[in-house]
């Protein structure tokens, strides 16, 4: 009896994490097809079904355009964290230097940092390298948030990979970059991709430097313009709107969620066996 209640338990408390985590999701989605006179109707249906919100948020503001700049600059900044962080993990794990350790620390150190804590200089800095206003400045800057954990997530990784497939490379003449790309990059292939999907979402999700190193709204990201959709009409509701707007960018991080489940969850229980 008490194992069923167990069970039962736990089975009502799976429940209720995901109707806490799902409901934010389904609100949003159903108030951007809700008509802007039944907004604040209570119901968990809309009386009617419109796509009004999903228009105006393209057709009002270059929202596309923002679209595009997340994905370019979000994509970039993977890209680049992974080939940094992949060879940095490689030295860290591999090779035996003199404060190994302490750079790893100190690696880990910068990622405590709160943004606003860095922003005056990163502003500073962008704006000296003339990158202000764009999306190299912009991913220049998400660096410093995804590359910290990249490296030690790697770094970890990579400490699993037996020394012998690396040394039996070595002694067939491998060089130290076919080594990481011809035995590291298949054996880490799902650590690489969750590692990348955390990446991705980090700078997908960022908004106090896309606010504060952006100008104009052909620059801007998605969670900038979204922010920004309050106050751009002033004669009507923009709930609507900023709904459909949150909906539509949610989608391309649930579907690359669902694409890669299966190597997302390889690639972060992968640090935990040792065989």
């Amino acid at each position: 009896m008490s194992r069923s209640l167990r069970t039962l338990g736990a089975c009502l408390l799976g429940a209720l994490v995901v109707a806490w985590a799902v409901f934010p999701l389904y609100y949003a989605l159903v108030t951007s097809v809700t008509p802007s006179g039944r907004l604040f109707d209570v119901g968990w249906w809309p009386a009617g079904w419109t796509a009004a919100s999903y228009a105006g948020v393209f057709r009002e503001q270059p929202f596309a355009l923002n679209i595009l700049n997340s994905v370019v600059v979000a994509t970039g900044v993977v890209g680049v964290s992974l080939l940094l962080g992949l060879t940095s993990a490689y030295a860290l794990s591999r090779i035996e230097f003199r404060g190994r350790g302490m750079l790893l620390g100190v690696v880990l150190g910068v990622s405590m940092f709160p943004q606003v804590a860095v922003l005056a200089g990163m502003f500073e800095l962008i704006r000296w390298l003339g990158l202000y206003n764009s999306r190299s400045g912009l991913g220049l800057s998400y660096l410093i948030l995804t590359l910290p954990f990249t490296v030690w997530l790697l770094t970890t990784f990579m400490r699993d990979v037996p020394r012998e497939l690396e040394e039996a490379a070595i002694m067939d003449g491998a060089t130290p970059w076919t080594i990481v790309t011809r035995i590291f990059v298949p054996l880490m292939a799902p650590a690489l991709v969750s590692t990348g999907l955390l990446a991705f979402v980090a700078a997908w999700n960022e908004f106090l430097f896309a606010l504060t190193l952006t100008l104009t709204e052909d620059t801007r990201t998605v969670p900038v313009a979204v922010a920004l959709m309050s106050g751009a009409s002033a004669h009507e509701l923009p709930w609507g709107r900023i709904m459909a707007a949150s909906v539509v960018v949610s989608v391309p991080i649930v579907l690359l969620v669902l694409a890669l489940q299966r190597r997302i969850v390889a690639g972060l229980t992968a640090g935990a066996i040792r065989g």
